[in-house]
C-alpha cells in the first residue's frame, strides 16, 4: 500500500539514542527516553503532523538483541541477492511468536512494510565487528538506508565509524538529538530526501511546510507576549478598605495581590509558549518563580534582565537628540553629576524618577462610601524590560530546544545583556509604547500592532527560522 508521506524506521543497537532521535525529529516529547538499555520493547509510530497534515512518520524500535543468530538464519539457505528481502519477510513470519527474536521482528516489520532505514550508532564508542551483523541484516532488506552518528559522550571515534558505515549505507551523517537546531533538522531532512526518488518531492514539500510552521510559531509567540505583557503592565489591583486611609497591612496586602497577579500572568504566558513549541510537559516544572527560584520582582531578576540606568536614559530620551555616547559624556564616571546633567531632559528625568518604585497607590471612593485602595498600572520604568527580556530568554530557550532534551531550563548566568540584547532604537520604541501602557486602560490596536511587530523582530534574532 502506497502512502502519501515517507516513513522511516529508526534502528540500531540498544541505548544508542534511537528514541532521542525520534523525539527530536518528530517534535514529540511523548517518546519515552531512558539511559537504561531495552526501554523500547515494541515498535511505535510517531508522525510529524502540522495543521493536520503528516509530513513524515518515524518508528521507534527496540534495539538488536540477537543479530548474529538472525543473520545465521537468513544465510542458512543459499539464495541470490534479489530474493533476500523475501527471506527477511519469511524470518518475520516464522519468528513472530518466538520470544528469542521478539526485538528483531519488531524492528524489521516496519522496514519490510516500506519504511526507510535510519541506523543509529554512538560515535563516542569504538567501532566493533559485532555491529556488522546488524548492518548486513539491514542490507538484506533492500530498503533505502542512511546512518546517523550520535555522539553521546565526549570521546570521538567518528572517523572509524564513517569508514565502516560508508560500506553499508548510502548516506552517513552526524546528528546529536540533544543539541540539534532548526538548521540541522532541515539539513537532515534534505539528506533523507535523497534516499528514494519517490520521496524527494514529498520531503522537499515537508521542508517548506516545516519552515512556514517555524515562522508561524514565532508569530504566535510574539502575539502572545505582546498581549500578556500589556495586560501585566496595565493591570490594576484593588482592595476594599473600611476607612479613608489604608492601613499598613492593607497597603502590604494590595501590593502583594498586585505582584501575585503579575507573576500569574507571566507563568501562564510561559506555559502557553511551551505549548506553542510543543514542550507542554515543561508546564509542571515551571512555576511562578522562574529560573531556579528567581522571583520576577527580585533584585537578582532586575540585575540580570533589567536595563542599566544608562540604557534607561537612552530609552527615556525619546526625541533622539541624545545618543548613548552623549550620555556617557554626561555621566562622566561621576555619580553626583547625574541629576544635574539630565535636569533639562524631560524624558530622562521621568526615567530616573520611576526607576525603582512599582506603582502609585491611590485611595478611591471616599465620597461614594465604597472605599478601596488601588495599585497599578505599573510605573516602574525598568520592570517592562525585566518582564520582556525574561520572556524572550525563556521563549528562545524553548524554541531552540530539541524535544529529546527534557532537562529543566536554567540561566547560563552571566551575561543576559549580551544573550538578549536590545538596540537603542528598540529601547526608544519600547519606551514610547510602555509610556502608553503606564496610563492604564486598553491600548489602541495600532499601538498593539507596533508592539507585536517589535517583539517579533526581537524574537527572530534569537530563534532560527
Amino acid at each position: 500500500m502506497s502512502l502519501e508521506y515517507p516513513r522511516f524506521a529508526v534502528v540500531g543497537h540498544p541505548n544508542k539514542g534511537k528514541s532521542s532521535i525520534v523525539s527530536t525529529l518528530a517534535h514529540d516529547e511523548s517518546v519515552q527516553i531512558s539511559n537504561i538499555p531495552g526501554t523500547t520493547t515494541k515498535q511505535r509510530a510517531f508522525p510529524l503532523r502540522i495543521d493536520g497534515k503528516i509530513l513524515y512518520e518515524l518508528y521507534d524500535t527496540p534495539g538488536f538483541q540477537r543479530a548474529r543468530a538472525t543473520l545465521a538464519w537468513l544465510k542458512a539457505e543459499d539464495i541470490s541477492a534479489h530474493h533476500r528481502p523475501d527471506r527477511v519477510k519469511k524470518f518475520i513470519y516464522e519468528h513472530r511468536d518466538d520470544a528469542r527474536f521478539h526485538d528483531e521482528v519488531e524492528l524489521l516489520e516496519p522496514i519490510m512494510s516500506g519504511a526507510g532505514i535510519i541506523y543509529v550508532v554512538d560515535g563516542s564508542k569504538p567501532y566493533g565487528v559485532e555491529y556488522e551483523a546488524e548492518m548486513e541484516i539491514l542490507r538484506w532488506t533492500g530498503q533505502p538506508s542512511m546512518a546517523l552518528i550520535n555522539l553521546i559522550d565526549d570521546s570521538n571515534y567518528v572517523d572509524e565509524w564513517k569508514m565502516a558505515l560508508g560500506q553499508y549505507f548510502r548516506l552517513v551523517r552526524l546528528f546529536n538529538p540533544m543539541e540539534a537546531n532548526f538548521s540541522q533538522h532541515i539539513a537532515l531532512l534534505e539528506s533523507m530526501a535523497q534516499l528514494k526518488e519517490e520521496w524527494t518531492s514529498g520531503v522537499k514539500e515537508s521542508i517548506d511546510i516545516f519552515a512556514k510552521y517555524q515562522s508561524q510559531k514565532i508569530d504566535d509567540s510574539a502575539n502572545l507576549i505582546a498581549k500578556s505583557t500589556a495586560n501585566a503592565l496595565s493591570y490594576i489591583s484593588s482592595l476594599p478598605i473600611s476607612s479613608n486611609e489604608a492601613t499598613d497591612s492593607e497597603k502590604s496586602q494590595v501590593v502583594e495581590n498586585y505582584k501575585e497577579k503579575i507573576r500569574s500572568i507571566e507563568n501562564t504566558m510561559h506555559q502557553k509558549i511551551a505549548k506553542i513549541w510543543k514542550h507542554s510537559s515543561l508546564d509542571s516544572t515551571i512555576d511562578t518563580a522562574l529560573f531556579l527560584e528567581m522571583d520576577l520582582f527580585s533584585k537578582e531578576s532586575e540585575s540580570l534582565f533589567g536595563l542599566s540606568k544608562r540604557d534607561m536614559l537612552i530609552a527615556g530620551v525619546t526625541s533622539g537628540a541624545l545618543t548613548g555616547s552623549g550620555i556617557d559624556l554626561m555621566v562622566g564616571g561621576s555619580s553626583f553629576m547625574l541629576g544635574s546633567a539630565i535636569g533639562a531632559i524631560a524624558g530622562g528625568v521621568g526615567v530616573m524618577l520611576g526607576y525603582n518604585e512599582i506603582s502609585d497607590m491611590k485611595v478611591l471612593g471616599q465620597k461614594l462610601g465604597s472605599k478601596r485602595v488601588e495599585v497599578g498600572p505599573m510605573q516602574n520604568r525598568n520592570f517592562p524590560y525585566i518582564l520582556l527580556r525574561r520572556t524572550i530568554y525563556y521563549t528562545q530557550e524553548i524554541a531552540n530546544r530539541p524535544h529529546a532534551n527534557r532537562a529543566d531550563i536554567e540561566i547560563e548566568s552571566l551575561d543576559i545583556s549580551k544573550k538578549i540584547s536590545l538596540n537603542d532604537d528598540e529601547k526608544r520604541e519600547l519606551e514610547g509604547i510602555y509610556k502608553i501602557f503606564r496610563r492604564g486602560g486598553t491600548p489602541k490596536s495600532k499601538v498593539m500592532k507596533s508592539y507585536t511587530l517589535l517583539i517579533r523582530q526581537i524574537l527572530s534574532r534569537y530563534i532560527e527560522s
